[in-house]
């Protein structure tokens, strides 16, 4: 059975202009292995090397994206005010402290950015929760309780 990817709308469309991108570099790669094939001998050839191991990463993600998309469940956006699941906006708040996560699925999840993944901690923690409950985060560095001040 192949694996099932979530994703909300905005992170398809992202896949989609990714994979644009790495199919339109082909052509540019190619040029790139037939320059450093002329350079001489293959074997002793860095840039020949180099362009082919690019050549090897760009199709291996244009490999992996349209396995994704093949395998795609868009995640609808969630109704306001319910319960927290995939594709809600959560915010929640500590001693003066606020923050704000988007609950999105592994291959969308960007901590830095704000969205976390459904199977992290912190995304496990909130899922389910409603707008006044109290939420505990335990994260490798400390433990925190948050209460939930908003859902969208």
């Amino acid at each position: 059975m192949k694996k099932q990817f979530r994703l909300t709308q905005s992170g398809v469309d992202e896949l989609k202009a990714e994979l644009a991108s790495l199919i339109s570099n082909r052509p540019t790669l190619a040029e790139s292995i037939r320059t450093a094939r002329e350079l001489g001998d293959l074997a002793e050839n860095a840039e020949y090397q180099s362009a082919r191991a690019d050549q090897e990463k760009n199709e291996q993600r244009v490999q992996e994206i349209e396995n994704i998309l093949q395998n795609v469940e868009v995640i609808k956006k969630p109704t306001a005010g319910g319960k927290v699941q995939i594709g809600s906006t959560v915010k929640l708040k500590d001693d003066g402290t606020t923050k704000q996560f988007q609950v999105v699925g592994t291959v969308e999840a960007d901590p830095l950015n704000g969205k976390i993944s459904d199977e992290s901690p912190i995304g496990l923690a909130l899922l389910g929760k409603k707008v006044g409950d109290s939420v505990e985060i335990t994260t490798p560095a400390e433990t925190r309780t948050f209460k939930v001040i908003d859902i969208s």
